[in-house]
């Protein structure tokens, strides 16, 4: 059976969150899909658990792995883009776990030359430590989850972005209301056809490390070929499990974003296809 639409999740060593996003994948509206692992180095340990894990549930998974060499987020991107058999990719984190029509609204929502970015809302640091399989197997991020949100966002004043659990799917009502723009591309939740990835030789592997230019440097170039990002307020969210945030301010990414940039770049020689470096 071939799948027309791959989901690939970015993933380095934490297993109970990849198990989290499992149970997330199992309540899924929209079915026909496979799981593409993107692993950048994981320990044996967990390798040999996700190989154990990949016959439990109803998704074909596939596990592309290379050695840890460093932060190679966008060389196991394109490693397993290669791997996909469906002609609509949709990308997310490894410590993203997706709503029950995550894919469906992903599916939905596809449109000729763009990439469409869906939203992210964020778990306080005391929510996520109360997750577990039972909660999300049960259902309870689709709408449990705000009234505990609700009111940390409110009276603990954390910044959580839980406005966007309030779901707009009515074309009519979204074109009325919110009048989708074009915006940023959110790297932990976007989709794209495979054919508009490849015309621009999908990610930039000399970006190694998190921060300017992962993402947006795939964003620019796609942008110069006409394939626009346009986000999707409302609809299509995942939820982000807290984590302490790692520094993204890396001079050598700044300057490799801004010589593609200055030099109007749209297919890379250093991506999927290294024939032409």
């Amino acid at each position: 059976m071939i799948h027309p639409v791959s989901l690939i999740i970015s993933f380095y060593n934490k297993i109970e969150l990849l198990k989290f996003i499992f149970a997330a994948l199992e309540r899924q509206t929209y079915r026909n899909f496979e799981v593409i692992i993107a692993d950048d180095g994981s320990i044996p340990e967990v390798v040999a658990e996700i190989e154990r894990l990949k016959s439990n549930y109803f998704f074909s998974i596939k596990h592309v792995w290379h050695e840890d060499s460093g932060w190679q987020k966008n060389k196991i991107l394109n490693k397993a883009i290669v791997s996909t058999e469906g002609e609509y990719l949709i990308f997310i984190d490894g410590d993203c776990i997706p709503h029950q029509r995550f894919i469906q609204e992903h599916v939905e929502n596809r449109a000729e030359n763009q990439v469409i970015s869906g939203r992210r809302i964020l778990l306080t640091e005391k929510i996520s430590k109360s997750l577990d399989l039972k909660k999300i197997q049960n259902g309870y991020l689709d709408f449990l989850v705000g009234f505990p949100l609700f009111f940390q966002t409110v009276f603990g004043r954390k910044k959580t972005f839980m406005e966007d659990m309030i779901r707009i799917r009515n074309p009519f009502l979204r074109r009325l209301i919110l009048k989708d723009r074009r915006r940023y591309l959110l790297g932990c939740n976007y989709s794209i056809w495979k054919t508009d990835l490849l015309k621009v030789n999908g990610f930039d592997e000399r970006f190694v490390h998190p921060g300017t230019g992962e993402d947006t440097d795939l964003e620019e170039r796609l942008a110069r070929i006409a394939v626009f990002c346009i986000s999707k307020k409302h609809l299509i969210t995942i939820f982000h499990y807290h984590h302490v945030h790692f520094d993204t301010d890396n001079k050598p990414n700044k300057k490799l974003y801004e010589e593609n940039n200055s030099n109007k770049v749209t297919y890379t020689p250093h991506g999927i296809n290294k024939q032409e470096v």
